[in-house]
């Protein structure tokens, strides 16, 4: 009964553990490619910067939102998806991303750009405003509605 109770245990913990791995692998880490795709695929682009392993509305938004398959299904319909993390764990990736940080004039973390399929910046916010799946697809619709009517 023991060996059982152990299986299953660890049957719902490598379930629970891979689920954010599998939303995780709809997002692409490159702005330029992710460009080069969205004008391929007629879609928008959405980069989120982050400090992963130290600022807590990232994390939070990670959590809540980003890592949702719910927001990843729903979002990727209109949008390529690119997260630029800036971990303090990792030096080279940090230091590699700062620069791509600097490039886009991103001064503070968490903040989303939004590019039209003509690789133009079109919307800029803090994720954190939008702490919900819900809420993030309503202002990710909405910057694009006010996109197209422009």
């Amino acid at each position: 009964m023991k060996a059982i109770k152990r299986l299953i245990t660890t049957a719902i913990t490598l379930v629970t553990l891979s689920a954010p791995a599998i939303a995780g692998s709809d997002w692409m880490t490159d702005i330029d490619a992710a460009l080069a795709k969205g004008k391929t695929e007629n879609k928008a682009v959405m980069v989120e910067f982050t400090g992963s392993d130290w600022c807590p509305p990232c994390i939070m938004m990670h959590k809540k939102v980003f890592s949702q398959k719910t927001f990843t299904d729903e979002a990727s319909k209109k949008y390529i998806l690119v997260v630029i993390d800036i971990p303090n764990k990792d030096p080279e990736l940090k230091k590699k991303n700062s620069l791509v940080m600097k490039k886009y004039s991103v001064r503070g973390v968490p903040t989303v750009i939004l590019f039209g399929d003509d690789s133009k910046e079109f919307s800029r916010f803090s994720a954190s405003q939008f702490p919900s799946v819900e809420t993030f697809l309503t202002q990710l619709d909405s910057e694009l509605e006010k996109k197209d009517m422009d």
